[in-house]
């Protein structure tokens, strides 16, 4: 029952950075970026991330286990958000965009290995789910953004 529980644990925690990365990433595009309506969606992002953190934080303890605090240290979503910081200081919404959805792609990929795990009940595949489905959400608002003539600059 252990293993169990750490391998849970450790999937759990998993997400949690990945959470962590994208509250970083786009508290970091929301302060930065000129046009108010993608400051607003960064701000919603990162506040959907915050949730999705809770209620991860809360199954980890839950199940014996402390939280991870930190943001991944290497890795795709982590690489995506320093692009992020580069498009930053070139104020290139466009390159903000990108970067965005690059993150977001790691974000959506990180859920899906979740949820190929054993370490996972029936009811944190559920939470999991469903989680999954809202950065999948907002991965296609950001490519929708992106597709759109709207960021040429």
């Amino acid at each position: 029952m252990e293993n169990i529980n750490e391998k849970t644990v450790s999937v759990l925690n998993g997400l949690i950075e990945i959470n962590n990365d994208r509250i970083d990433g786009y508290e970091k595009a929301a302060k930065e970026i000129e046009e108010n309506d993608l400051k607003s969606l960064f701000t919603e992002f990162a506040n959907d991330s915050r949730q999705h953190r809770g209620e991860l934080i809360t199954e980890v303890v839950s199940h014996g286990g402390s939280p991870a605090e930190g943001n991944t240290a290497a890795g795709k979503v982590y690489h995506a958000w320093m692009d992020i910081k580069a498009a930053l200081t070139a104020k290139d919404t466009k390159g903000i965009v990108n970067s965005c959805e690059y993150g977001e792609d790691a974000a959506v990929e990180a859920y899906d290995d979740a949820l190929k795990s054993d370490g996972l009940s029936q009811k944190l595949r559920s939470v999991v789910i469903r989680q999954r489905a809202g950065v999948k959400q907002s991965h296609d608002k950001i490519k929708m953004i992106r597709d759109s003539a709207k960021v040429e600059k």
